[in-house]
């Protein structure tokens, strides 16, 4: 197989006069399973649709949306990978200098908001061709949300975009049903009952059971009334519990279904054996997020771990999907015979690596507990926790010819790991499957900020690290333990980042990149963001939203940072902490000093714990390198 077309000359090539589909995509056309629009290109080409692909049109011209002419059935729109605003700016609003989704990292190739402009251009092309949008941006802005580059509440993506229909989440089984009915002559506007679809009506009477969910004017006007929303969206994330929701807004109504189905095994495994050419189209020099992807293999889908900042409830669903042994299997080989194939697999999970099996037996029958989390704030009591099939993938993985290694890089959830009884697995994890260095994230200390963030307390995370250090050790590894830590997360104030602060200097480690709060769109941490309120539970929550405060927080995650020092120290007197300033043993920062000769400081004040903190350091911590690329996990971030 070849790539699809990317030009008229390549369509007529095919004999196609008119395609069936265009595909408008805000990153570079790369035909790999990790990217969605190859996976729901590929799905609708094997479904006998006729798809050509308009990756990162010039959006300032009509010409380049007309270029394959009018499709007959539609235009799908996409953003990319990332929401084009999360690809385009930091946490700090400024406008980052690399798009690894673009050739060679050039910024500018997309616009911001890149769903809607694309679709408005669409419009003034073509007025009346239907649009059917995905992808992360649009399934995450599918109804009204906080949107924190513009500190307010936005419309529905549709409502703004003007497009006819969201195919929401993975979107495999949602895109075929959209194709095939307006392939039967069906309207646009009269595709209203597939499931994993957003649309927009004047009218409701056609619904029979249904949530009403507070109108567009309401959660502009309310903040309470903000969270009932999110908190009934929150509860219909499952394809067999979830309600129809409605959204009113002047005029009309957006309307969700419930989410699709989830996969089966054999679903799962038809998609990931569709023909990819697994690399990026040869009009390109190079891609770079390709190199964290392209020996990498996609194991699973969905995640049950609830983190508060995570948008993958709202897209993948906590259901987890999995492939067959055998299908994963089959991929390696095919990986192994790539020309730039070095003997190393460099990954093999999903969202979280080790969730394999969905987290309790009655999911497949009565879907996910809409108000009980599996693992938090407790594991719950039906849940299933076992690593023996992984386990037994990773195995065969590692007896393939051309193998050397096969490492597991895509967030090993740590919790789950120490609920299994048996620790067969964490042993071969050490023995085999980490690359130099265990990413884990416990994302913070304090157990307030930890309750909030959706994650188990700090002493499991203790535990978790002693056991690894013992593992080490028992096998004379050595192995670094690289914990991702977040800064100014709803509920983390001053005093929990003074925690955190004491707690890196204790274990001697100084992650090297500080992950601040990120408030991305459709997160229950972006919610206490916005709302200053846990939707839920209607706790109120401390919220750092200032840039002196924020800036404080993450520099005491690196409070021995000489550029740092005056931070820290404001911070430090603001707190009342000044038995933190000093030359003990316990103290972050030495003695304020107006000397024009710079003071070394954050070191132990003895030579014997100067060299326990290093020896401890090596055999625990390395300096960090930043959150991983793989693409569930950026999208969750």
């Amino acid at each position: 197989m070849a790539f699809l077309p990317v030009t008229k000359e390549e369509m007529l090539e095919r004999g196609w006069e008119q395609p069936d589909f265009v595909y408008v995509c805000g990153d570079a056309y790369v035909d790999h399973p990790s990217f969605g629009h190859a996976i729901i290109s590929r799905t609708l080409e094997a479904h006998g649709y006729k798809v050509c692909m308009l990756p990162q049109p010039n959006w300032k011209k009509k010409e380049d949306f007309m270029r394959f002419g009018r499709p007959r059935l539609g235009f799908l729109v996409s953003s990319g990978n990332i929401d084009s605003m999360v690809n385009h700016y930091s946490v700090n609003k400024r406008r980052r200098d690399k798009d690894n989704y673009t050739d060679k990292g050039e910024m500018g190739k997309r616009p911001d908001r890149a769903t809607i402009v694309y679709s408005q251009k669409i419009r003034e092309c073509y007025k009346d061709v239907p649009i059917i949008l995905g992808g992360i941006e649009a399934s995450l802005r599918r109804l009204a949300h906080y949107d924190y580059w513009d500190d307010k509440v936005r419309q529905s993506v549709l409502v703004d975009s003007g497009a006819d229909i969201i195919s929401y989440g993975m979107g495999e089984n949602s895109i075929v049903e959209i194709a095939d009915a307006l392939d039967s002559g069906m309207d646009v506007s009269d595709i209203v009952y597939i499931k994993g679809t957003v649309y927009k009506s004047k009218r409701i009477d056609h619904l029979f059971d249904y949530d009403l969910l507070p109108s567009y004017t309401e959660i502009c006007e309310s903040k309470d009334k903000y969270c009932d929303s999110f908190k009934v969206q929150f509860e219909n994330t499952d394809a067999i519990t979830g309600h129809i929701l409605v959204e009113p807004y002047k005029g009309l109504y957006v309307i969700q279904n419930p989410p699709s189905l989830p996969l089966s095994t054999q679903q799962m495994d038809d998609t990931y054996s569709l023909p990819y050419e697994r690399t990026f189209h040869p009009m390109y020099t190079s891609i770079p997020v390709i190199e964290e992807v392209q020996f990498s293999i996609i194991s699973n889908r969905g995640c049950f771990g609830a983190c508060s900042f995570c948008a993958l409830t709202f897209h993948q669903g906590r259901t987890i999907q999995s492939r067959s042994k055998d299908n994963i299997v089959d991929e390696a080989k095919i990986i192994t015979q790539h020309p730039q194939f070095k003997g190393y697999i460099h990954d093999v999970g999903g969202p979280t690596a080790q969730f394999y099996h969905p987290s309790c037996h009655k999911q497949k029958e009565h879907g996910v507990c809409k108000t009980r989390q599996c693992l938090d704030p407790k594991p719950c009591r039906n849940l299933n926790v076992t690593h023996k099939d992984y386990l037994n993938i990773l195995r065969e993985l590692r007896t393939l010819p051309k193998v050397k290694k096969v490492f597991v890089r895509s967030g090993v959830r740590y919790d789950y790991l120490m609920h299994d009884p048996d620790d067969t697995f964490f042993r071969e994890l050490v023995q085999h499957h980490i690359s130099g260095q265990l990413k884990v994230a416990p994302e913070h200390v304090s157990n307030k900020v930890l309750r909030i963030m959706g994650k188990c307390n700090h002493e499991l995370y203790e535990s978790f690290r002693e056991k690894y250090i013992r593992l080490n050790d028992e096998y004379d590894k050595k192995q670094y333990l690289v914990p991702y830590l977040m800064s100014s997360h709803p509920g983390c104030d001053l005093d929990a980042a003074i925690e955190l602060a004491c707690y890196l200097k204790k274990i001697g480690h100084t992650p090297q990149q500080v992950q601040d709060f990120y408030p991305t769109p459709a997160t229950l941490s972006t919610t206490m963001y916005y709302t200053g309120m846990h939707p839920i539970t209607r706790e109120k929550v401390y919220v750092a939203k200032s840039f002196e405060e924020k800036l404080a927080q993450r520099a005491l995650m690196q409070f021995n940072y000489p550029k740092n020092y005056d931070i820290v120290y404001r911070a430090l007197m603001k707190a009342g902490r000044e038995d933190l300033i000093g030359y003990g043993k316990n103290c972050l920062i030495p003695p304020h000093k107006n000397a024009k000769k710079p003071v070394a400081y954050g070191k132990p004040s003895s030579h014997s714990a100067a060299r326990k903190s290093v020896n401890h350091q090596k055999k625990t911590e390395s300096p960090s390198k930043g959150r991983s690329s793989h693409p569930a996990r950026r999208n969750s971030k």
